[in-house]
């Protein structure tokens, strides 16, 4: 369990610690993108969904709307989080295939059902799955494929997902995909396959209660 939780920390959105959001006022190289990962579109409205989908999870988990309220500013940074969590997963994709790595139906649904039987039955884990990593219930699936993958990929590479071996096969797709990010949500780092955060002139800090708003 210890592996599958390191794991999962590894590639989902870090989502305990509030961070201030942030707003652009310049012309976006990809109108409508928030990233182009290997010529492919992630756009702004599927960005959103996907927050949409966090934050209505966390609203139906929590009993009062000022439980729900402090949920948001404890993930002030979520958006940002969510488009890193999305390119890393097309990513650590394209490392497994050039690694010849496959995942099946079957393996996911075995995972799906140890990990049940740990927590005390399907909603009791969708719940920890939510509170610790940010995954909501319908991406469950999902985020077990890739934490297959992430663990297939390094027993290929005789190693584990905490090793530089591992995180160089990261480096090496990212590289192949010429990840290119809308500035108003930082820049992708190749050789660490990770979101770092702009630092440009037009870039402001939205604080205080507007840092409970999701980007738009």
């Amino acid at each position: 369990m210890h592996r599958r939780r390191r794991t999962a920390l590894l590639l989902t959105a870090a989502l305990t610690a509030a961070a201030p959001l942030l707003t652009a006022c310049g012309n976006d190289a990809h109108p409508g993108a928030a990233a182009v990962v290997g010529g492919q579109r992630i756009t702004v409205s599927q960005l959103e969904n996907r927050v949409d989908e966090i934050r209505e999870a966390q609203q139906a988990a929590v009993p009062d709307e000022a439980q729900y309220q402090q949920a948001v500013a404890r993930t002030g940074g979520l958006t940002r989080d969510t488009l890193h969590s999305m390119v890393l997963d097309r990513v650590l994709e394209r490392a497994a295939r050039d690694a010849g790595v496959t995942v099946t139906p079957k393996e996911i649904q075995r995972m799906r059902s140890g990990l049940e039987e740990q927590a005390g039955g399907a909603e009791e884990l969708e719940s920890a799955w939510l509170q610790q990593y940010g995954v909501p219930p319908e991406r469950i699936d999902d985020n077990f494929r890739l934490q297959l993958q992430a663990q297939k990929l390094a027993q290929r590479l005789g190693t584990d997902t905490s090793r530089p071996e591992f995180w160089q096969a990261l480096s090496e797709a990212s590289k192949k995909l010429d990840v290119d990010l809308n500035p108003r949500y930082g820049t992708w780092d190749d050789e660490k396959s990770s979101r770092v955060d702009a630092k440009t002139p037009w870039v402001r800090e939205v604080t205080g209660a507007a840092a409970a708003q999701p980007v738009a």
